[in-house]
């Protein structure tokens, strides 16, 4: 089974992404992880990656696409989670071209759907807990509002990552996901398009609803 999923931060895509992945012992594929994996390997795709990296240019789709396609093809035999990619239009189509390309199958795509203003509001509301940071902490979030100042897990003190804080670089990032015209979403979209014709499915989610929710509706699609 292969998937790709799409979810602005805050949409909780990790929590329901890793709950897939347990399920169905899929290789859970995180953009940032292949480009780590590439250069850290030094192979020559990595190489050409890390020079416009060090220049502080972004890595074109030449580079980018082959990269994703190798991490995909050896991923192993139950398939794979694809998390963080594409993430505008363009590269959407060329994903698609490259896939059909491999004879590489894509069985579901995955939208988890959230206002943009309580996407804001769940990054913002994130705690950490300092004895173990994924007890689900959130100031926003009724079902896993801790206890005042202390975890609701465990009671071990909580603090705020300084770059949930930043209102800046969070609506910088919902720009480009948000973007229906050549954005994240936009590339959403047009694996939706391919839906319609019969050549994937696609699942939208409410990414309002409650973890066990979300997760009872999406394992019920998923088959």
């Amino acid at each position: 089974m292969n998937i790709l999923i799409f979810g602005p931060n805050g949409s909780g895509k990790g929590t329901q992404g890793a709950l897939v992945k347990k399920k169905y012992d899929l290789a859970h594929i995180e953009s940032g992880a292949i480009f780590r994996q590439h250069i850290g390997g030094g192979t020559e795709l990595g190489k050409k990656a890390k020079e416009y990296i060090d220049r502080g240019d972004l890595v074109p789709d030449d580079i980018t696409i082959p990269m994703v396609l190798e991490t995909l093809k050896g991923a192993g035999p139950n398939g794979w989670l694809l998390d963080g990619f594409p993430r505008n239009m363009v590269q959407a189509q060329k994903l698609w071209d490259a896939l059909q390309a491999e004879g590489l199958k894509l069985d579901y795509v995955i939208e988890i759907l959230l206002p943009r203003e309580v996407a804001k509001n769940r990054i913002m509301g994130r705690r950490l807990c300092k004895n173990d940071n994924n007890h689900p902490n959130n100031i926003f979030i009724d079902a896993i509002k801790p206890n005042g100042d202390v975890c609701r897990v465990c009671g071990g003190s909580l603090s705020a990552r300084a770059d949930d804080q930043d209102e800046g670089a969070i609506g910088k990032r919902h720009d480009i996901y948000y973007n229906t015209e050549d954005g994240t979403l936009a590339a959403a979209y047009f694996y939706k398009g391919l839906a319609a014709k019969g050549v994937t499915k696609y699942i939208e989610l409410d990414g309002e609803g409650s973890i066990d929710s979300i997760k009872e509706t999406l394992l019920a699609q998923l088959a």
